[in-house]
Parts: C-alpha cells; sequence; structure tokens
C-alpha cells in the first residue's frame, strides 16, 4: 500500500527572537533552528525535549500563532507561512491546538454551549442556534462528555472535563491536525490515560493527524507512532517510537530516555542506566557552533565543534543528526539491553 502524503510539512524552519532596545545590547534568542517534519494523516508524531528547546514555538508555528523568519510549512500542498485574511482563517480549520492549562484556554465568562460552538460562529458553519445546539452535543458526546453539561462554565469542571472541553472546541471545524502543546501535563496520572485515551479515539475515528508534544516519555510512547526529539532548537533524532525508546541513536536522546523514571520489579520507581551529560545546558542566546550538544556530549571530538551535522539515515524513518552515530548506536543497544535487564 503506497504512504500517503503528509497532510503538514515543516520545511527548515528557523525562529529568532529578538528582546531589548534597539541598537547596542539586543539580545536574539535561536528558538528553532533549521527544523524539518512531517506528519501523514492518522499519524501521531511526538516532539520531546528539555525544557527550552523550541518544542511550543514550533508548536505555535504549526497553528499559525507564530511566523518563521525561514523555510516552510504547508497544509495539504498548501503554502501557509504567510497566509493573511481568508488563507488565514482557512489554516484555522485545518489545523488546531489544544493548549497545555485546560482553565486558562476557556473563557470563565463562558458557557460550554457557547465556547465550543465559538469557532461554528466564527466560521459560519452553523449558522442557526439549533444547529450549533445540535453540533455542540454532538461534539460533547464525542469527548466523552454528557450534552446536558452545556449550560455550565469551566469553573464548575474537573481539569480533565475542561481539557475534554478544549478537545471539543478544537475538532468542531473537523481539522486535519490537531496540535497538542503538553495536553496532560496539567492533569491527575489517573486522568491523563482518559484524556489520552480520547485522543486515540478521535484519531481512529476522524483519521486526524496529532503532533503531540509532552515531557512524559511514557505517555509519548503510548500515544506516537513516530518522535523526534529536539535539543536547543534543532532535530537530533526522528524515529518510529518503538525504535527511539528501545535503542536510541542520538548522545542526547540516551540521556532524555536514562534520566526518565521506570517502574522496578516491586512497584518503585527508579531510574534507568545513567548516561550523564557533562557540563551545563548552553543558553539559546549563545549557542555553540557546530553540533549543539558537542559541549555536553562523552563522544564530541574536534568534527562535532566545528561541523553542524545533518540528519542522515539510520533505517527505515529514522534520521539522526550526528558526526558519530555508529559509535553512539553501540551506546545505544547498550542502554537498550541494561534496561530490559
Amino acid at each position: 500500500m503506497p504512504t500517503p502524503d503528509p497532510v503538514l510539512v515543516c520545511d527548515d524552519v528557523s525562529k529568532t527572537f529578538v528582546s531589548g532596545p534597539p541598537g547596542f545590547g539586543r539580545t536574539r534568542v535561536s528558538a528553532v533552528h533549521h527544523v524539518s517534519l512531517s506528519v501523514a494523516p492518522g499519524e501521531s508524531v511526538g516532539i520531546v525535549g528539555e525544557s527550552g528547546c523550541g518544542k511550543t514555538t514550533l508548536a505555535r508555528m504549526l497553528v499559525g500563532l507564530e511566523r518563521p523568519d525561514q523555510g516552510t510549512i504547508t497544509v495539504a500542498g498548501r503554502d501557509v507561512t504567510s497566509a493573511r485574511g481568508r488563507d488565514r482563517q482557512a489554516l484555522s480549520r485545518q489545523v488546531q491546538m489544544v493548549f497545555q492549562d485546560p482553565y486558562l484556554s476557556l473563557n470563565p465568562r463562558m458557557t460550554v454551549l457557547d465556547l465550543v460552538g465559538e469557532p461554528l460562529v466564527v466560521h459560519r458553519t452553523h449558522r442557526g442556534a439549533t444547529e450549533r445546539r445540535e453540533r455542540v452535543a454532538e461534539l460533547l458526546d464525542a469527548v466523552g462528555l454528557s450534552p446536558d453539561m452545556m449550560s455550565r462554565y469551566p469553573h464548575q469542571f474537573s481539569g480533565g472535563q475542561r481539557q475534554r472541553i478544549g478537545i471539543a472546541r478544537a475538532i468542531a471545524l473537523e481539522p486535519s491536525v490537531l496540535v497538542c502543546d503538553e495536553p496532560v501535563s496539567a492533569l491527575d496520572v489517573s486522568v491523563q490515560a482518559q484524556v489520552v485515551n480520547v485522543l486515540r479515539g478521535l484519531q481512529e475515528r476522524l483519521g486526524l493527524a496529532i503532533v503531540f508534544i509532552a515531557h512524559d516519555l511514557g505517555v509519548v510512547r503510548h500515544m506516537t507512532d513516530r518522535t523526534a526529539v529536539m535539543y536547543l532548537g534543532t532535530v537530533v533524532e526522528d524515529a518510529p517510537s518503538a525504535i527511539l525508546f528501545d535503542a536510541p541513536t542520538h548522545p542526547y536522546t540516551q540521556t532524555l530516555l536514562a534520566a526518565s523514571p521506570r517502574m522496578g520489579r516491586r512497584g518503585e520507581r527508579r531510574r534507568r542506566d545513567r548516561v550523564v551529560p557533562v557540563g551545563e545546558p548552553p543558553s539559546p542566546t549563545d549557542p555553540p557552533s557546530g553540533c549543539r550538544f558537542h559541549t555536553r556530549c562523552p563522544l564530541a571530538t574536534q568534527v562535532c565543534q566545528d561541523v553542524e551535522p545533518t540528519l542522515g539515515s539510520r533505517g527505515p524513518g529514522h534520521t539522526v543528526a550526528c558526526h558519530h552515530a555508529d559509535e553512539a548506536t553501540g551506546r545505544g543497544a547498550a542502554l537498550a539491553r541494561v534496561q530490559l535487564g
């Protein structure tokens, strides 16, 4: 069966923020640096990395809330990088976002009926009040909420229920892509699985492509088909989730997974075999030359300081940006054996 064309393509996208008064002393922050990413219909792609690595900035560019300084973003074959007016409105119908905090993302003065139905009004897809009410009832049922809740306000719901309302609002216009920025990090652990299952169910029924950003690597592994690892604004590894989590190749990916807790045989949480980076994380205002991870990488050599690595193939659907990928692969396999032992 042929592979479907990507519904969302991010090609060589960069974003730098400038702060401070004009002239001397202005600070430039390299938030996203030459990132390329694609998502096929029905596919879920995870984006992981430390805080400040550029995940949220990338997500905001994907939904049009930020404009890239360089590169292009296409949705269903249309370049939306500089979309304005009607083109920008068309983008919002195709790509929607689920935010991290379900309370801050919902207007506390609006009822659930108005919150979920607002996109229908703005885009004039359901003109009559009765028609909108029926559509909102369908959307609430799709996320596991009762239509009887339409007259309530956000403060009358739990965190998990509020996030379901946010998801219902996000799918109201039947988008092709759902960008989820830490959608479960503000929720109790017992509720996280419920929200993840709602997203997976919607993906199967609607054929949604999902970009899933999270710190919890266990949730990412369960939720995604493929995972991209970001470090200081760049993608250092992109692979099918099963391969990336079982046999990580890039030294930073190995570090990230080693720092993630797992359950021991008696139920206690313990750390994986540690792969500890050296030094402190560099500042995005003054990123290192060459490979941005070389200042902390135990495998770094002179070429890592001088030449920025590009993503190279390590197998079907697996790319890594590392000058010493062969040596790093051996370390990743050893780490996987220790984790399974």
